[in-house]
Formats: C-alpha cells, structure tokens, sequence
C-alpha cells in the first residue's frame, strides 16, 4: 500500500471498510491521482446514499493547521483589501470554510477542485449550513478548477496564500503526476504576490520533498526566496510537515 493511501485510509475508518469492499476504486486511487474522472467517481460513490453531508479530510483537519495558517495570515493583512487565499484541490474539505469563518482578517477564500462534484456538494453545503465570517468583509466561493492552469482563474500576482493539502501528493505519487506537480508548482509561482506564501502540508520526509521544491520550482523571471519545513506532528502513526515556499521577487 502506497503511503498516501495509507495516511488516507487512516484518516477515516469507514472509508476505508468502503474501500476494502470497492477494490476497483481503491486501484484506481493508486494509479490516477491526477486524473479528473477518478476524482469524480470518488466523491459520487462515497456520497451517495448519505442522508447528511460530512466533510472528508485528506490528512488531518484544519485545527490540526490553523496555528500554522492563521498568523501568516495576519502578518499578511492590509487595511486596504481582502487577502485573497487559495484552497488548491479543496476537495470536500472543511478547510477553506474553516479559515473563512475563523480568519479575523478580511479574506477572499478560493476553494478550486478539478472536480464539478466535489464543488457542488460542497456549494450546496455552504449553503445550507449558511456559515458566517469572523470578518464582516470576508468572502468564499467554489470553483472548478484544474490547477495546472491558475493561471486561467487568477492574474499574475494577485494571490496572497496557497494552501495545498495533499494536492501534490497525490499528483507525485499517481502513475504521471511527476510532470503535473512540478506545472502546479509553478503556476502557484506566477499567480502568487511577491509577498506570497505557498503552504503544502505533507507526509512526505523532508529529505525529498525540499530537494523537489527547490528543483521543480526554477522558473525564468522568479526568485525564491526561501523554503521552509516545520513539523505538524505525529497522527495516527504517521508524521506530517508543513513546507513552506515564500516568493521575494519578479523580474
């Protein structure tokens, strides 16, 4: 078993019995992370039959991020603006409603998924539970989006925060995702401020994620100005980390 389905089967118990009983898309999920129809038949089989939405956390959930999130956001705020934050690959996460409701700075949350079913479920669930934000200012939206092309969605530095949670992942470890990853990364390059911050949070060993990010990342006319490691912690017997790629300057 590949180590991200591992750390995505423990995360929850009775999807992974569903999973152990649908061999088919358990296969599917270990070969074509990176494709749009795996993605879709996902989120349509592990939804139907549910009388009441719940959200699936790939990883971990956002109290396990929030001290990792919320003051860089604030060190980011302007008087002026809403910080306009990305939620890449959302999934049906509550992680982007969750910094929408919490964020005490005025923020813009983009919650972009390459699958139409994942953001309509989710759409339907803001809806419902009608979430309000800490900020009177702050708003959030879902997208469909593939993210090897943000930069169809957003100009060039305009985007304030990155947060990739298990995106490239599984983009890295699907049978054709190596090229993908590396163009998701770079897109997160040109959409970013020169003030901006990708956060990738991961269960990868640092010794291989940080040779990728500094080697995938080269760019003409970017500079990176420093990529960083901070442990989350250890859950359910895996450990987790928080990379993160601060951008200084465009030529």
């Amino acid at each position: 078993m590949s180590p991200f389905l591992k750390s995505f089967l423990s995360g929850r118990r009775v999807l992974g019995a569903y999973l152990r009983y649908h061999s088919s898309l358990t296969a599917e999920l270990i070969e074509n992370m990176d494709k749009k129809a795996t993605w879709d038949r996902f989120y349509t089989e592990t939804s139907s039959g549910k009388a009441t939405f719940k959200n699936f956390e790939w990883f971990f959930g956002f109290d396990s991020v929030r001290d990792f999130i919320m003051p860089l956001l604030q060190t980011m705020s302007r008087p002026d603006a809403a910080l306009q934050v990305v939620d890449m690959g959302c999934g049906t996460s509550a992680l982007g409603p969750s910094i929408y409701r919490h964020s005490p700075v005025s923020v813009h949350v983009t919650c972009a998924d390459i699958s139409p079913i994942a953001v309509k479920l989710m759409q339907e669930h803001i809806q419902a539970k009608a979430i309000q934000p800490h900020s009177c200012s702050s708003q959030i939206e879902f997208v469909e989006l593939d993210c090897t092309q943000l930069d169809k969605r957003f100009s060039p530095s305009t985007v304030d925060l990155i947060i990739d949670k298990g995106t490239t992942d599984a983009l890295l470890r699907s049978r054709e995702g190596k090229r993908n990853a590396s163009l998701v990364l770079k897109q997160c390059l040109r959409v970013l401020r020169s003030s901006g911050s990708l956060l990738q949070f991961s269960d990868e060993d640092p010794d291989s994620r940080l040779i990728w990010l500094e080697t995938a990342a080269q760019d003409p006319g970017v500079m990176t100005a420093d990529v960083g490691v901070q442990e989350v912690g250890e859950l359910r017997g895996i450990h987790y980390y928080c990379y993160q790629e601060d951008f200084q300057s465009r030529c």
